[in-house]
């Protein structure tokens, strides 16, 4: 895909927390900017449900697994004239998940390692390209936690607090320097799109002056 095809097009991606709303958010906003949607594969995955019960023995299948997805999905979103709402980053993936769990001695420094030059590797495909703009959905450690209740999948739900923590204070570092694209923030108490899906008509006149301003800087 030329330079002229990547303008005329756009990529959003939802980043956040596990259980915070980024599917419900990626799906409403694809449907008000008649985008299409790429969607984390939950469902299928032949890693989740076994890396909640042991981190350490799963963790390094689960995010080999997830960048395979996000590779495939990042050729299709290059082949395409369309734009796209993706739900998650791959920066979480390796900024966020994998970082974590070889800080907290759950993967090896063998496996992260390969992790980690396999990422390199994918970004510097010609596949690859940064999203215009990375919305981030946030909200305090105990409504995260409520959502993930609410979401009600047990696997989740019987993980320590401890874990949503670690991550909820990684998830808020890690933001504060990203700066790989424009960041727009946005607060799930603001926006709840769970209780009222005609928020995101709020959301997105600031969408869009985000979109204008990375097009004007080009």
């Amino acid at each position: 895909m030329n330079d002229s095809q990547r303008s005329s097009k756009h990529l959003i991606t939802v980043a956040g927390m596990v259980g915070i709303g980024k599917t419900t958010f990626t799906k409403a906003l694809a449907e008000r900017l008649h985008f299409r949607t790429s969607l984390e594969k939950v469902n299928g995955n032949p890693y989740l449900e076994a890396f909640y019960k042991d981190f350490s023995r799963w963790v390094f299948h689960l995010q080999i697994y997830f960048l395979g997805e996000r590779f495939k999905e990042t050729k299709l979103i290059d082949a395409s004239p369309d734009g796209f709402v993706q739900d998650r980053s791959i920066y979480e993936d390796t900024g966020i998940f994998a970082r974590m769990h070889y800080e907290k001695g759950t993967m090896s420094e063998a496996d992260y390692q390969t992790y980690t030059s396999l990422f390199d590797a994918m970004v510097m495909t010609p596949y690859f390209h940064h999203p215009d703009l990375l919305i981030y959905l946030h909200g305090s450690l105990d409504a995260t936690i409520r959502r993930i209740s609410r979401r009600g999948r047990a696997m989740e739900k019987e993980t320590p607090v401890g874990y949503w923590k670690e991550m909820h204070d990684r998830y808020e570092q890690w933001i504060s320097h990203f700066d790989t694209c424009p960041v727009l923030k946005i607060d799930i108490d603001d926006y709840d799109l769970l209780d009222d899906p005609n928020s995101i008509e709020q959301v997105i006149p600031l969408i869009e002056d985000k979109l204008v301003s990375q097009s004007g800087s080009r």
